[in-house]
């Protein structure tokens, strides 16, 4: 397989896209009632970091004869993109379920086109409509319409949305630097590095343990190998070819499929105004994206 450097130009086909986009979203909205099952026997940070440390290492075994970066500077680069994507972003999002439920958790974490769009404007001064900036506005509305218009009194909120801006953050970085690499090489090192810094924080902060049976071991396999390697495999891909705000707006999607894998798998029963809440949500996200191929300036 070349290197994401070689074909980082290269677009997708529009019917490739949309089934990738749908199957990692579908991914990802799954690993949040999962999760949740799984802290019934570790703590978020001990899950999170074995998720990680397993999932990097099977993936950094498999491509053992890839070349591998040779520069510090390049090693250093992958550790930042682990601290905030794997690390910061599941991270938060896990600890939060402390707090609120999982359906609610993936809502907030995937607000990050959002973010994504603000980011754009401050760091790298791209252009957007007003139409876009409405919709930033509408985005924002749902969330606090989500969460019942009470953020500021729960703590499970405000580490979601940490983790949110954690994932803006990591999909900026992942564009501007992830052409430099083979995207698996990629994938499975900055997964290492983020699951370390989760087993660190675990010991520092937590009673690690991890209580053995046939369903914690379901739990943490199906989240090293579909939620870890495959969902980041196909998520950095997605970024390195195509543009970020428009792939991180097809998140909204992320969250519909963690509220309906929440209420199969924990019979987690959403109130109204969270699913109108998610809705308002999904309309900002319509907005940010409906003109987001007609941006005057592309982040490079």
């Amino acid at each position: 397989m070349n290197s994401s450097h070689d074909t980082g130009t290269r677009t997708i086909q529009p019917l490739k896209y949309t089934i990738l986009i749908i199957l990692t979203t579908l991914i990802m909205g799954t690993s949040f009632p999962v999760g949740k099952i799984g802290m019934l026997y570790a703590p978020p940070f001990l899950l999170m970091g074995l998720r990680y440390v397993l999932a990097g290492s099977l993936m950094a075994w498999y491509l053992r004869k890839r070349p591998l970066p040779t520069q510090w500077q390049s090693w250093l680069k992958i550790i930042l993109i682990g601290l905030f994507q794997s690390a910061g972003v599941m991270g938060c999002a896990y600890y939060s379920m402390n707090w609120i439920t999982s359906g609610e958790s993936a809502i907030i974490t995937f607000t990050n086109p959002l973010l994504v769009i603000i980011l754009s404007a401050l760091l790298y001064s791209v252009t957007y409509r007003f139409s876009q900036w409405i919709g930033v506005m509408l985005g924002f509305m749902g969330i606090m319409l989500t969460f019942g218009w009470q953020m500021s009194f729960s703590p499970g909120t405000w580490i979601g949305f940490a983790g949110a801006i954690s994932f803006a953050v990591s999909t900026l970085l992942i564009k501007r630097w992830g052409h430099d690499y083979d995207t698996f090489v990629l994938t499975a090192y900055q997964m290492l590095a983020g699951g370390a810094a989760l087993l660190l924080l675990s010991v520092w902060t937590e009673h690690p343990h991890f209580i053995v049976n046939t369903t914690s071991i379901i739990v943490l396999l199906w989240l090293t190998l579909v939620c870890s390697i495959i969902q980041f495999s196909l998520w950095f891909y997605l970024l390195q070819h195509s543009d970020p705000a428009q792939t991180s707006s097809y998140l909204f999607l992320a969250p519909f499929f963690g509220v309906l894998s929440s209420w199969i798998l924990l019979g987690e029963h959403v109130q109204w105004f969270a699913l109108a809440g998610g809705l308002l949500i999904g309309v900002g996200i319509f907005l940010v994206n409906r003109r987001s191929s007609r941006m005057r300036n592309r982040v490079t």
